[in-house]
């Protein structure tokens, strides 16, 4: 069926539009096709599923399907305006998963992304609602900057009670504050007042599901005051979330420290039908040998995330991802004596030179969807 609807969308991009990504009229080309479709084969051919046939061609390109000469043809050699068009035993061979992960890769629009995501899927034998929370929280950016790479992408494989939604699967690490333009030196008062100033830039890198609740928020334990620095409530995780921000290398005080702010906001703010308050101290570098032993068995939970204030080159962490899994795949076969899963997806290195910013297939139509 995949495979079908891959042609599909062939068919209405090289012979409806002549080759062309767009046609001239290209929503009217659609609903025309759809309204055709439907009479003759009934559901299945709306005009969204069509937009998707089509994007599915042209990011899963008939140069990435084909992948010798064996394999070109069923009806003559194609040419550059007019691909060969391949069999249907080939096309299925080249689209193991479900067309509803397909449908939901369709919303990555950076090449490198899908292609990980789309490894993983298999790797890990992801369900399509682990394929989206990992997409959502955004998977592919934390492993690419995170110091241990192996320990991600194995974590990532392992499923999920229920796939219910875990604290260190919806908060990042590290997180990207680009849009802050902090200057070298700077406190961690500056930190917070860019943060409150770029608000609803930092509740999009936080994540679409956390409410901004305050600053500085008073409490008081025996004879001390203390303030929070940023208070959030997460919606699908349904507790406050405490934040801590530290201009520096995190260390084993501020887990204690963030012990005792949780304490309190458990005691006091935190309503019946809540869970138990979430502690994140965003700091500037963290140890990760540090942070362990730090934070695991805490009764209450703790996380330590980085931040960065620039986005490193997305070409040279895509090719490190490329070389963990490669190890990890080799570690594999040595261990159980099977084949490499490498060899079985094909997965290339990544192209050098990718932009750090999202591609686009050529469409409109494909950025509003985004």
């Amino acid at each position: 069926m995949t495979a079908a609807y891959w042609m599909i969308g062939r068919r209405i991009v090289e012979f409806e539009q002549s080759g062309e990504k767009r046609a001239e009229y290209g929503t009217a080309l659609i609903e025309r096709l759809s309204t055709d479709l439907r009479k003759r084969f009934g559901r299945g051919f709306g005009s969204v599923n069509l937009s998707q046939m089509k994007k599915f061609y042209l990011l899963w390109s008939v140069e990435r399907i084909l992948q010798t000469v064996s394999e070109k043809l069923e009806d003559g050699e194609g040419s550059p305006t007019r691909p060969a068009k391949p069999s249907l035993a080939i096309l299925a061979s080249h689209f193991p998963l479900p067309w509803s992960a397909y449908v939901r890769l369709l919303s990555v629009r950076n090449r490198n992304a899908r292609e990980f995501y789309e490894t993983e899927v298999l790797r890990g034998g992801w369900t399509v609602r682990q394929l989206s929370r990992q997409i959502n929280s955004q998977f592919y950016e934390r492993t690419a900057l995170s110091k241990n790479k192996a320990a991600m992408l194995t974590r990532g494989q392992k499923a999920r009670p229920e796939d219910r939604v875990l604290p260190k699967e919806e908060i990042k690490d590290p997180f990207v504050l680009e849009f802050l333009n902090l200057k070298d030196e700077y406190s961690e008062s500056d930190l917070e007042e860019a943060l409150i100033a770029h608000l609803e830039a930092f509740l999009l890198e936080l994540g679409g599901d956390f409410c901004f609740m305050g600053r500085q928020r008073r409490l008081r334990v025996g004879d001390e005051w203390y303030r929070v620095d940023l208070l959030f409530f997460h919606r699908r995780l349904r507790c406050l979330v405490v934040i801590d921000l530290k201009v520096g290398k995190f260390t084993h005080a501020d887990a204690g420290q963030m012990h005792l702010y949780l304490n309190y906001p458990r005691e006091h703010w935190m309503h019946d039908d809540e869970n138990p308050p979430v502690g994140l101290i965003l700091c500037s570098q963290k140890d990760e040998a540090v942070a362990r032993y730090a934070l695991d068995g805490l009764p209450n939970q703790v996380m330590a995330a980085e931040y960065k204030t620039t986005l490193p080159d997305e070409a040279i962490l895509a090719a490190e991802i490329y070389r963990t899994r490669q190890a990890l795949d080799l570690r594999a076969e040595k261990k159980f004596g099977v084949p490499s899963m490498r060899a079985e997806l094909r997965v290339k290195e990544p192209e050098q030179g990718t932009s750090t910013r999202s591609e686009s297939p050529g469409s409109d139509a494909g950025k509003r969807e985004e």
